[in-house]
């Protein structure tokens, strides 16, 4: 019996046993995190080796033809440098090449559709500038539905908050396998 305050507090062997368990079979766990095998994706130098942040903003972003190609290229800069626009001196360039494509949904019995679907496959390779080789490549997609007016502003703008939203969705999907690569290749 253990005593905490003037309230008596019974611990018994089986709850006894369940802690020695849980103890032995996280302490390895724990113990790994210590001698770095395990790191925070987004801690600092002091968790061994830069930030993921720090390590994207030495990605330079090649150019995206289009306009949901340049939403693309300006949320993965902004994700890299902040906001601030500052960079460091680029070790890797990451070009993308985009394909976009509608589909519609909702279609009605004349023919007309009421609503349709955004889609972006995005394929990417990031490059070490050094020696040009290729050191990660893959494909990221990205989906926004939007509905169908009579207004064609109206089409024209659900439109384009669709392709900004897919944009967005690619780039936080890019930023996420880039920080994932950089951590891992400290």
């Amino acid at each position: 019996m253990r005593s905490s305050g003037n309230k008596p507090t019974v611990v018994n062997r089986r709850t006894a046993s369940r802690l020695l368990l849980a103890a032995a079979l996280v302490g390895p766990f724990v113990a790994a995190c210590g001698n770095g095998g395990f790191r925070p994706l987004y801690g600092s130098a002091a968790f061994g080796g830069a930030a993921a942040d720090e390590r994207l903003a030495e990605v330079a972003v090649a150019p995206i033809p289009g306009r949901v190609g340049q939403q693309i290229r300006n949320e993965l800069i902004f994700h890299s440098t902040g906001g601030g626009g500052e960079t460091k001196e680029p070790r890797l360039r990451l070009d993308v090449a985009i394909r976009e494509s509608v589909t519609s949904t909702l279609v009605q019995s004349d023919g007309d559709s009421r609503g349709q679907v955004f889609n972006i496959e995005a394929s990417f390779r990031l490059i070490q500038v050094t020696d040009n080789s290729v050191v990660l490549t893959g494909t990221s997609y990205g989906r926004a539905g939007f509905e169908r007016y009579q207004s064609i502003f109206s089409n024209v703008r659900a439109r384009e908050d669709a392709e900004n939203r897919a944009a967005k969705v690619v780039g936080e999907d890019l930023k996420a396998r880039l920080s994932a690569y950089l951590a891992g290749s400290a």
